[in-house]
């Protein structure tokens, strides 16, 4: 196996592979080039997160606004009107997979990469990756990180500086370090959109 396979597979792999290290390097500068002409551009911006996610076309909106990054790119998926607020950091070893309709406010980060405990192995330039998950209708708030091998269910809020270490059920919300279910969403969670006051 070459060293992206084994990081795909979820297996120990070199980190400084050159096979690897040319990915993250094209990756980072079509982050660079995407944050810089976002404003200026948007149709020339969309092509570069298609290119840089390998974005197949589907309905709805897809915004990643800056700055952005990610370490490779191919490993993000990205559902139906999916929205990030500034600074999203995407650390994609593994796969990390959104649902539709997903929000991230600013200062999320989704790390899949694992470092060795133990020093004298950290030295060894190897690591590995989990995959994350994050199902439909799922709110990140402001500053929440998600570390390797989460998966989130659908119809969930992350309340901000939330640290999600943890797999999180659908129909929760969930805040804290670590992060837990603190209660269901009801009905009673609908605003009364008819209220003049609302």
């Amino acid at each position: 196996m070459t060293e992206k396979e084994k990081m795909i597979a979820g297996k120990v792999y070199n980190c400084f592979d050159e096979e690897l290290s040319t990915a993250l390097r094209k990756a980072k500068q079509l982050c660079h080039k995407y944050n810089d002409i976002f404003f200026e551009d948007e149709a020339a911006a969309k092509k570069i997160i298609d290119e840089l996610l390998q974005a197949e076309h589907n309905d709805g909106y897809c915004v990643f606004t800056p700055s952005f990054w990610c370490d490779y790119g191919f490993n993000v998926k990205v559902g139906k009107n999916f929205y990030s607020n500034h600074n999203l950091v995407i650390l994609d070893c593994a796969e990390v997979r959104f649902g539709d309709n997903v929000f991230i406010g600013p200062n999320c980060g989704f790390y899949t990469a694992i470092h060795p405990i133990d020093a004298e192995q950290r030295k060894m330039e190897i690591e590995w990756a989990k995959p994350i998950k994050v199902g439909n209708d799922v709110w990140f708030g402001g500053s929440v990180t998600v570390l390797p091998g989460v998966t989130i269910g659908d119809n969930v809020v992350i309340g901000a500086g939330s640290v999600v270490v943890k797999d999180i059920p659908s129909g929760v919300v969930a805040v804290g370090n670590p992060c837990k279910p603190i209660r269901k969403i009801t009905e009673a969670d609908k605003l009364n959109l008819n209220d003049p006051n609302v």
